[in-house]
């Protein structure tokens, strides 16, 4: 493992490097950047975040479906959302089908008229630990009837998961720069307290680096890196994500 300030400097060269616009457009971000409205980026974020596994073409052309089938207007679309519309949806990500996304609509549906929208969940019980709150937010999105189906596509730290899509949209909301990647229209959480999206590429980066020794991607393994991430730069560790996955996905490193 390199020094620790060697490290630093070496990381936080790349973060320079990848944390801007032009990140943009490759990056499935680029779909809640479509939007102005508060609602309608964490609503496209929410949902583009959830279908961000596979390639990322794949998932950027599938989150523009989505959006079509929303009218390009999500929060509108959520709001005005019935069960009479769920033989109207055609939908398909992977395993993420016509019936997942109708679950997702109505919870989300649920989640804005009960609980005043997705930032109010995230922030109850604020005196927990995120990671924590995560597993509680899974809870109360499937509240409603539901087919145990659709639950295998929210993750939950409490049964050892990294969750790398919450952390990744929860980071998208709350993380606060200059460079114009990231949104920070969440004032209720604080960037310190985030989690890094742990993936394949972040993993095998972080391990080659010597920020984790757990061979896992899982929650002990994400727990490892963000105690690590967070000696680098204890008020903004996630911003560690744009050069691990920069390193991994992109230089092959």
């Amino acid at each position: 493992m390199l020094e620790i300030n060697e490290l630093r400097d070496f990381l936080d060269e790349k973060v320079d490097y990848y944390n801007c616009p032009k990140f943009i457009e490759t990056d499935p971000i680029q779909i809640p950047h479509s939007f102005q409205l508060k609602e309608d980026i964490e609503i496209s974020g929410f949902l583009t975040a959830q279908l961000a596994w596979g390639n990322r073409k794949m998932i950027i052309s599938n989150a523009k479906k989505l959006m079509s089938i929303m009218g390009n207007s999500p929060y509108d679309f959520i709001m005005e959302y019935n069960d009479n519309q769920e033989d109207k949806i055609d939908f398909v990500h992977r395993t993420f089908s016509s019936v997942d996304l109708d679950y997702f609509f109505r919870s989300l549906k649920n989640i804005y008229q009960k609980y005043n929208g997705l930032e109010a969940v995230f922030s109850l019980n604020n005196s927990k630990e995120l990671q924590s709150r995560i597993s509680e937010f899974k809870q109360l999105f499937f509240e409603l009837e539901h087919q145990q189906r659709t639950e295998k596509h929210l993750s939950d730290p409490a049964k050892g998961s990294a969750a790398k899509r919450i952390n990744m949209f929860l980071r998208w909301m709350c993380r606060k720069d200059d460079r114009g990647v990231d949104f920070g229209i969440w004032n209720s959480i604080s960037p310190s307290e985030l989690s890094c999206p742990l993936d394949v590429h972040s993993g095998t980066i972080a391990r080659k680096l010597g920020l984790i020794q757990r061979k896992q991607n899982d929650q002990k393994a994400l727990k490892e890196l963000d105690d690590n991430l967070r000696i680098l730069d204890a008020n903004d560790p996630v911003k560690y994500d744009f050069a691990l996955f920069g390193l991994g996905a992109i230089e092959k490193f």
